[in-house]
């Protein structure tokens, strides 16, 4: 494999004259889990779109294995696994899995023995016969994963594979995500999940209306754009109250709704000035992903 999986290099999109993709640069080595975060119409579809061929770009370079995204002979070291499912309802579990491999030339006698160990892989080797109508949604989501590594790709790529699953589903599939790594496989995920980008991703990149925000791992991002520790303040207190509660302290402030987010090196004398007051609703926890990602995107509402 390539020392560069992906490489992106003045990528644009544009739709009429609305650019949506602003000329961004990037690269994916191989071996990692790359994480594409963004708010709501920031741009990770459109990318995903245009490193697949399933749309063209509109200026720059986008390639995959040194070859331009969307050439035919790199296909078939690409597996993916769609936002939302698109099991065919008239095949069994083990069928989705054989007849799909066709789509890459693959014989029975090959994806026969290959479906049973991704079945395996899957947990679902008991539910082979089942229609995929009886599947629970945490169940067709490994299915999906099963299916799109089926051709064996270097490159898997996955929109939101865990959205609206229950706990435990979504950690079984993040031990088979994980797993896949270990393998050797090049993981692009994006997610909503910021946990699940901690947990998974190796490096991230942050995107707003098209535009690379920031890039590097989780702790390298939570290390340059927040402080390590947070107190939540709840119960609508006013901006005085807050002042007083805060006054002389080295501290960076938030307010959203009835909460206020008061951001330090170190925490402690706040919490315990807010343990003196009573009746104070609070909680002091250390910085994670969703702060770093809500100081870099804003916390107002996108549809």
């Amino acid at each position: 494999m390539s020392e560069v999986v992906v490489s992106a290099r003045g990528v644009r999109k544009r739709f009429g004259d609305r650019e949506v993709v602003c000329g961004v640069d990037f690269d994916i080595r191989p071996g990692i889990c790359f994480g594409i975060l963004g708010p709501n119409g920031a741009g990770k579809t459109t990318l995903i779109r245009m490193l697949l061929g399933m749309s063209p770009v509109s200026g720059g370079t986008y390639t995959l294995f040194g070859r331009p995204a969307g050439d035919r002979e790199v296909r078939a070291r690409v597996g993916v696994v769609p936002q939302m499912d698109n099991l065919d309802p008239d095949f069994s579990v083990r069928q989705n899995l054989i007849v799909y491999a066709r789509y890459f030339g693959i014989a029975p006698r090959q994806s026969s023995p290959r479906a049973e160990e991704l079945l395996a892989f899957a947990e679902l080797s008991a539910r082979g016969d089942s229609p995929v109508s009886s599947l629970s949604g945490g169940m067709k989501r490994r299915l999906m994963i099963a299916r799109s590594l089926i051709n064996d790709p270097d490159l898997v790529v996955l929109d939101e594979p865990t959205t609206g699953l229950d706990p435990q589903a979504r950690h079984l599939i993040w031990q088979r995500l994980r797993e896949l790594k270990r393998r050797g496989k090049t993981l692009v995920l994006t997610t909503h999940y910021m946990e699940e980008a901690e947990q998974l991703c190796d490096e991230l990149m942050v995107l707003e209306h098209g535009r690379i925000l920031a890039r590097g791992s989780p702790r390298q991002l939570m290390r340059e754009h927040v402080e390590p520790e947070v107190v939540e303040l709840r119960g609508g207190m006013s901006d005085a109250e807050v002042a007083r509660l805060c006054d002389g302290l080295d501290l960076r402030r938030e307010h959203v709704a009835d909460t206020w987010f008061c951001y330090a090196g170190d925490a402690k004398p706040l919490v315990s000035r807010c343990a003196g007051v009573p009746g104070l609703s609070f909680v002091h926890r250390p910085t994670n992903l969703e702060d770093v990602f809500l100081r870099l995107t804003g916390r107002e509402l996108r549809d």
